[in-house]
């Protein structure tokens, strides 16, 4: 490996640039090339940062010269990216959701595995200063109700509305809300997702409210909606024995009364701890590619509950 790692990134969307301006702040990671479809956008942020542009992920990688790999790109063009990167032998950091289906992910882990290749996934809430005093607060005391929250406006992409381009608002925005579930409650067992009226056919269902039954005995609830004009409310409230704790990007609520600011830095965090990993080094990457597998797989088994109008058990 070169002294300095050589990313490449394929997708130049907001996403990408946000990991893109991360990673150029090491001193010990370079921008070796950015890939999207459109190349217009590619130039455009690989300038920024003095780096190659290419129109598409093929050429990037037969360019060379890469030690690892970030694909950003929106969930309906996941799978070929991530399996080209994976023959080249790369590490691969994926941003989420991981894909539309179940079946695209679980060919990308297996191939994850059988290289035994180092993988990271973008769910960045795991990196919070606040999930670790959280889960203090929580010692010996089992979550007992979880509440999660995903109210907000439409993001201003035109591929977004379009359920079969985005997977809908739970897969592509709430997985944030169940990833963190997932951590401070345990594995969900069923879901029974319930869907507001939907009359434009082919878009996103605008609200959804879902019951969720955790494998440990918790209750959870999550409400989503695209309805509103901006974010009103995104986080997760859980209830344990003789406390509540509400838990947000920025900011963790104990007993509605103490406020605990975040430190503001999982965003840096979650590219450090994979770049480490890379570069061989003892990591903390706290979301392997397979690890955010069962957290996609629950999102998804929300999504299939809303679309057949049926409780979804995830041992399915």
């Amino acid at each position: 490996m070169s002294p300095l790692t050589r990313v490449g990134i394929v997708g130049a969307g907001n996403v990408a640039a946000r990991h893109a301006d991360v990673l150029s702040g090491f001193p010990d990671v370079q921008i070796a090339g950015i890939a999207d479809t459109d190349l217009s956008k590619a130039e455009s942020l690989a300038a920024k940062h003095g780096s190659p542009a290419y129109g598409s992920h093929a050429d990037l990688l037969s360019a060379g010269g890469l030690d690892a790999v970030y694909v950003c790109v929106p969930p309906f063009a996941h799978g070929s990216a991530e399996l080209d990167v994976l023959s080249c032998d790369l590490p691969l950091f994926v941003e989420k959701p991981l894909s539309l289906d179940l079946e695209t992910a679980e060919s990308i882990a297996t191939e994850i595995e059988r290289r035994s290749l180092p993988s990271a996934v973008g769910h960045h809430w795991r990196y919070l200063g606040i999930l670790d005093q959280a889960r203090e607060l929580l010692e010996g005391r089992p979550v007992r109700l979880a509440l999660g929250h995903w109210l907000d406006k439409v993001p201003p992409v035109a591929w977004w509305l379009r359920q079969d381009r985005s997977g809908g608002q739970i897969v592509e925005q709430a997985v944030h809300v169940l990833d963190l579930a997932r951590v401070l409650v345990g594995e969900v067992a069923m879901v029974h997702a319930v869907p507001a009226e939907n009359t434009a056919e082919g878009e996103v269902d605008r609200a959804t409210a879902a019951v969720m039954r955790f494998a440990g005995g918790a209750a959870g609830l999550l409400a989503t909606s695209c309805l509103l004009s901006q974010k009103h409310r995104v986080g997760l409230e859980v209830c344990a024995e003789g406390i509540a704790l509400e838990l947000t990007e920025t900011r963790l609520l104990v007993d509605g009364e103490r406020v605990i600011e975040d430190d503001g830095r999982a965003k840096t965090r979650v590219d450090r701890e994979f770049i480490d990993a890379v570069q061989g080094k003892d990591a903390d990457v706290r979301s392997t590619y397979r690890e955010a597998l069962r957290t996609h797989r629950l999102a998804l088994a929300l999504a299939r509950s809303a679309a057949e109008r049926r409780p979804v058990m995830l041992d399915e």
